[in-house]
């Protein structure tokens, strides 16, 4: 799977991908780390087990930083330094906040501006973040194969080809 920004007028809002393997998860995330730049946040959501965590360790990959990628619960954020020069990779798990107030006592803002933020289980929590952001929905399905839907929101994400093979679903 490659993707490259390609500029036009009117890019999909969602996009929905299928990834029968983790390795297509990580292949997802590396993808999006060759579109990501500092001060992108990435919200991902879905239910236990269907493959946040897997698709933040191809973006930890892409994006080349420092240290394994790993479920971040019971730390609620780790910083993964860039080993080339450029953004870090900041990573929380939202699962046991409480709301966009306590995702506020983070202090996520400064980090922010150099990094790219990504927030698992960040929907109705992190939204408030950044007014530009891609959120990341995730589907599990009985086989394992997941659906990934990709919604672009902001400014940042109108002239981005997003990854996925179904525009307007979601």
């Amino acid at each position: 799977m490659s993707t490259d920004v390609v500029p036009h007028s009117a890019a999909p809002a969602v996009r929905a991908v299928t990834a029968a393997t983790d390795g297509a998860m990580r292949a997802l995330g590396r993808d999006l780390a060759a579109l990501a730049r500092a001060g992108d946040v990435i919200l991902l959501s879905g239910p236990l087990g269907a493959g946040k965590t897997t698709l933040t360790q191809g973006l930890g990959e892409g994006l080349r930083v420092r240290g394994s990628v790993t479920s971040p619960t019971f730390v609620i954020s780790r910083i993964h330094p860039s080993l080339v020069g450029g953004p870090d990779l900041v990573h929380v798990d939202a699962y046991r906040l409480g709301g966009p107030a306590e995702i506020d006592d983070i202090d996520l803002d400064m980090t922010q501006p150099d990094s790219v933020t990504v927030v698992e289980w960040g929907e109705g929590v992190a939204e408030g973040l950044a007014d530009d952001r891609l959120e990341i929905r995730i589907e599990r399905h009985h086989d394992d194969t997941r659906t990934v839907h990709l919604r672009a929101v902001g400014a940042r994400w109108n002239d981005i080809d997003l990854p996925g093979a179904q525009p307007g679903l979601g």
